[in-house]
C-alpha cells in the first residue's frame, strides 16, 4: 500500500514499505461510533464520509471495534489536508483529483523505488508508473483489493470520499482490531505509514478531533456573565444559523461578501459573515470597534497566551505559526465552556465550535 503524507498545502507520496527514503517528505468501547461533533477545518462533506465510514465498517470488518470519525480525520488531515482546494460534491467526488509523485525510481519528490504501473492509469492518470490517490492516498494496486463503495453508487473510486474513507476504514481495522485500545490504534496508524513521525502526527489530530467531537455538544451558560461581555456574546449567538460569506459582514450586520477565497468560493451572492465581519458586528453592539481583517483585530486589547485565561467576550484568533500575529487566519468569540461563536469556512454556518475545533491557536485578545 501506499499513501501520502501532506503538508498543508499539498499531498506527496511515501510508500510504506521504503518509507525509511520518503521521510524527509513528512512534515471508545463497542462499535465506537461517534455520531455528534464537528470541527472547523473539515468541509462538511469530507466529515460526512469520515461519520458514514465509522458506522458501515462493522459491514466489512464485523470484528472491528472503536472505530470513529476522529480517527478518519486524523488520517485525512495528515494525507491531503481533508481534500483542501478541491472542489468536493455531495456525492463525494473530489475534483480536480489528488494525486501524488509519480513512484518511477527517478528521485523526484523523494521517491527512489519504481512502481510498475497496475490500473493502466485509470485511477492515477499514467500508465508509467504508479502514484498514491484521493484524499486518503491510496496505491491503485491496494485500492483493488480495500477499496470500498462508501456511497451506494456501485462503485469504488478512489478519488470519491466515501469510498476512500470507508476503504480506509477497512485498512485500519485489519482482521478485526479494537482501536479504542492505543497500541492497537498505534499499529494500525503505523501501517498506514511506517513512520514513527507519522503515528505521532496522526495521533495528535486524532486528539484534537476527538476534543471537537466531545465538546460539540456543550451547553452555553451566560449565568455568570454580565455587562458588556454578555451583550457581545448574545450579539454573536444571536447570528447562528446565518451562512459563512467570504467577505461579508460589518458593524452593522450581515452583508452580501466577494470574491472569491483562498479555496475559490465566492460570497458575492451569500448575506452573511465571514469570520471578522462576526466579529466587528458582536462589538459593535458595545461601542467598540475592531479592525476589519482578523491578524489586525489581535492587536486590540490585551493579549492572552493561553486557552485557560480565555473568559467569555474574548477574541480567540488561529494562525499559520502560532506564536507569530502575522500569520493569524481567523478569529472567533469565546463564550465560556471550552466555545467559542465561530463563523468558520466557506460552506457553513455561524454556530458554536470548540475552541479545539481549529489548529492554530495562537492567543486571545480581551477588549472589554
Amino acid at each position: 500500500m501506499l499513501l501520502a503524507a501532506a503538508s498543508c498545502a499539498a499531498p506527496f507520496a511515501s510508500v510504506l514499505s521504503a518509507s525509511a527514503q520518503l521521510a524527509n517528505q513528512e512534515q471508545e468501547t463497542g462499535m465506537g461510533v461517534v455520531e455528534g461533533g464537528s470541527a472547523a477545518d473539515i468541509p462538511p462533506t469530507m466529515l460526512a464520509a469520515y461519520k458514514k465510514a465509522s458506522q458501515l465498517i462493522v459491514r466489512h470488518v464485523p470484528k472491528c471495534r472503536g472505530m470513529s470519525w476522529p480517527i478518519m480525520a486524523g488520517i485525512a488531515k495528515v494525507e491531503s489536508n481533508h481534500a483542501a482546494g478541491r472542489t468536493i460534491a455531495t456525492s463525494g467526488d473530489i475534483t480536480p483529483r489528488i494525486m501524488g509523485v509519480l513512484l518511477n525510481g527517478s528521485g523526484h519528490g523523494g521517491n527512489t523505488t519504481a512502481f510498475p504501473d497496475t490500473d493502466g492509469g485509470k485511477w492515477d492518470g499514467t500508465a508509467q508508473g504508479e502514484r498514491a490517490v484521493g484524499p486518503f492516498q491510496f496505491l491503485p494496486s491496494t485500492w483493488r483489493s480495500t477499496g470500498r463503495d462508501g456511497n451506494g453508487d456501485k462503485d469504488r473510486d478512489p478519488h470519491n470520499a466515501f469510498d476512500a474513507a470507508l476503504g480506509a476504514a477497512v485498512y485500519l481495522c485489519g482482521n478485526g482490531r479494537d482501536l479504542s485500545k492505543m497500541h492497537q490504534l498505534d499499529a494500525a496508524i503505523f501501517q498506514y505509514n511506517h513512520s514513527r513521525e507519522y503515528v505521532t502526527n496522526v495521533s495528535k489530530w486524532i486528539t484534537q478531533y476527538r476534543a471537537a467531537a466531545k465538546g460539540a455538544g456543550k451547553a452555553v451558560d451566560l449565568g455568570g456573565v454580565s455587562g458588556r461581555a454578555k451583550k457581545v456574546v448574545q450579539a454573536a449567538l444571536s447570528q447562528r444559523g446565518l451562512p459563512y460569506s467570504w467577505g461579508g459582514g460589518n458593524a452593522k450586520g450581515p452583508s452580501t461578501g466577494v470574491c472569491c477565497s483562498p479555496s475559490g468560493k465566492s460570497g458575492a451572492s451569500i448575506t452573511g459573515f465571514d469570520c471578522s465581519g462576526l466579529t466587528q458586528y458582536a462589538f459593535a453592539q458595545v461601542g467598540i470597534t475592531l479592525p476589519r481583517v482578523a491578524s489586525a483585530q489581535a492587536g486590540k486589547g490585551q493579549r492572552i497566551r493561553s486557552k485557560a485565561a480565555l473568559k467569555p467576550g474574548d477574541l480567540v484568533f488561529f494562525g499559520y505559526a502560532p506564536g507569530s500575529d502575522s500569520t493569524i487566519y481567523h478569529v472567533g468569540i469565546y463564550v465560556g465552556n471550552g466555545q467559542m461563536v465561530n463563523a468558520a469556512r466557506p460552506g457553513t454556518k455561524v454556530r458554536l465550535d470548540p475552541v479545539d475545533a481549529m489548529d492554530g491557536f495562537t492567543g486571545g485578545a480581551r477588549v472589554l
